[in-house]
This record gives C-alpha cells, sequence and structure tokens, in this order.
C-alpha cells in the first residue's frame, strides 16, 4: 500500500515511516520545510502550508491511506496565543487534507488521525474506555473534541476513520520521558503532587505497531493506544529510577509550584487517566512492552 503521512519528521512519524518501509509499503510524506524534501526508494515528499492553505495535490497519487499526526507540541508553555496554534496546527491541517480530497480524484480508503485522551475524566479507580461518554471540561479536551471532529468529517467522502488516543508516549528521543528522566538522573527526582495520579502510558515501539495494524486491518473507530497496565506517578517515577540505578529521597512536588514554573500546561503532570486498551486488543493487537519496567529497560539498556 501507499501511505500519506503528515508530521512525517516528529518522534511517531519518524519511526512510523521506518517500520512501513521496512514492511514493503510506500510513503508520500507532507513538510513545511522544502529542505526537508530528501526522496528516498519508495518514500517521497511534497511540501505543504496548512496556514496558507497550499498543498501539492500529487502528494495523494495512488495513495491509499493518510495516516494524520501533524500537530503542534502541546509540552511547551500554553500562552494563549500558543493555545490557538495548538488547535489550529490540527484543525487547519485536517481541513486542507479534506478539501484536496474533495476536489482531486483519488483512492485513499482511510484516514487515520492522532488524538489524545484529554477528554477523558479524571480517574484515579474507574478505568475508562472508547465507550466512555463523559467528558472533562479543560482546553485540551476541547482540542481533543475538535481534533476529532475534523477527523470525522472524512466519512462524508466514503473514508474509513480511525483514531488513535495516545497516552504518555515512552521514547528515548523525545516527548516526556527524556524529561522526566533528567532530574532523576542528577538524583534530584521526585513524584508530581499526591503520586497518585495514573498515566497511562505506551511505548513508541508499540504505538508505531498499532498505527501499521489499524493500515494493515483498515481499522475504523476510537482506540486507546495505551499499555494494559498503567502506572501511578510515584510507581513510574520509582521505575525510572531504579533503570538508572538513582535513589529517591525528595519529598513529592506540589502543584502549584510546578504552576508556577510551568504555568496551565503543568496540568498533564497532575492529570490522572486510567485508561483501558482492551479493544485494541479484542480485534488482535498484542503489545511487545505491557510492562513498564521492561519498556524502560529496553528504550535505556
Amino acid at each position: 500500500m501507499k501511505i500519506l503521512i503528515t508530521g512525517a519528521t516528529g518522534m511517531i512519524g519518524t519511526k512510523l515511516i521506518k517500520l512501513l518501509l521496512a514492511n514493503k509499503h510506500s510513503v508520500n510524506y507532507l513538510t513545511t520545510s522544502v529542505s526537508k524534501i530528501k526522496d528516498k526508494p519508495n518514500c517521497k515528499g511534497f511540501y505543504w502550508n496548512p496556514e496558507q492553505g497550499k498543498i501539492d495535490e500529487n502528494c495523494i497519487y495512488e495513495v491509499d491511506v493518510i495516516v494524520h499526526l501533524a500537530g503542534a507540541n502541546i509540552a511547551k508553555r500554553w500562552t494563549n496565543a500558543y493555545k490557538q496554534e495548538i488547535i489550529e496546527s490540527r484543525i487547519l491541517s485536517a481541513e486542507l487534507l479534506y478539501n484536496m480530497l474533495r476536489k482531486t480524484p483519488n483512492q485513499v480508503k482511510q484516514f487515520i488521525s492522532a488524538s489524545g485522551t484529554a477528554s477523558y475524566p479524571e480517574s484515579f479507580q474507574k478505568i475508562y474506555d472508547e465507550t466512555a461518554t463523559e467528558a472533562e471540561d479543560s482546553f485540551l479536551s476541547n482540542v481533543v473534541k475538535k481534533w476529532e471532529e475534523s477527523a470525522d468529517r472524512f466519512q462524508v467522502l466514503n473514508i474509513k476513520v480511525c483514531k488513535i488516543r495516545t497516552g504518555v508516549v515512552m521514547s528515548n528521543n523525545g516527548g516526556a520521558l527524556p524529561e522526566m528522566i533528567k532530574p532523576i538522573k542528577m538524583g534530584l527526582g521526585a513524584a508530581m503532587g499526591s503520586g497518585k495520579q495514573i498515566q497511562s502510558w505506551i511505548h513508541i515501539d508499540d504505538l508505531v505497531h498499532l498505527y501499521i495494524f489499524a493500515i494493515e486491518h483498515q481499522l475504523e473507530g476510537t482506540y486507546n493506544a495505551v499499555s494494559p497496565n498503567p502506572v501511578s506517578n510515584k510507581e513510574l517515577t520509582k521505575a525510572i529510577a531504579k533503570t538508572f540505578k538513582k535513589p529517591l529521597f525528595l519529598p513529592n512536588i506540589p502543584q502549584f509550584m510546578m504552576k508556577l514554573v510551568l504555568g496551565e500546561m503543568s496540568y498533564l503532570l497532575f492529570s490522572s487517566k486510567n485508561l483501558s486498551s482492551e479493544k485494541i486488543r479484542k480485534v488482535g493487537f498484542k503489545f511487545q512492552f505491557p510492562d513498564v519496567n521492561k519498556a524502560l529497560a529496553n528504550l535505556y539498556p
């Protein structure tokens, strides 16, 4: 199959392209930087600029599946201007793809969109799955709502839509984990707040394999991309300290202190999301790294 990928140079996109090519698929990718267009065998780049409504329509030639990963990083201080960028980077890019497909002959059968877990309510005990109708009242929850609405729109074009709600991604090359590791390696690690908040996480390799599983099985609907074994913030902090053989002796870090440092974005450190991965496992997906200690050992041998 031929797959068109947005957000191709990001942490997930880079790994996904390598695995798709290894699995004998062809890849087209969209980039906002002309200098990053470097064609390789079965991998071709195309320019786009969602803010200006520009896209090279040749990107869609013979494409079967679109994987939409593009979106501004949420792990930056949320000024009002940056909040707008977080939303627009997801919505304008999806709108540009939709309008291209609407007016350009194509053979696209499936649209897979990254999504987030912020729409789920805060939970310490209750485990939420994809059927949950309760929604959190927060900025990020609103982002996820608009993000998924922009993806659902592709159904009008008789295209299957699949949304991948992704938990905390465990990677040694970007994302939250390296930032969590830094203070622990310096002997300054500590749990956040009560430390009881649940972190629904996933190893980067499991995540990219899940995307390929969704492509090759033409999945439709919403799926949680989270390990079968979520952990508390305290358990995760201990697991990281154990991996690097570092002590933990400092008191837990209070939320107000992190809010002074990070502003509203500090919400990410104290949010508790206890999520189920049963739906994706029921359709046959198998996690390589369901255990947090083994996931860390793989990333930091």
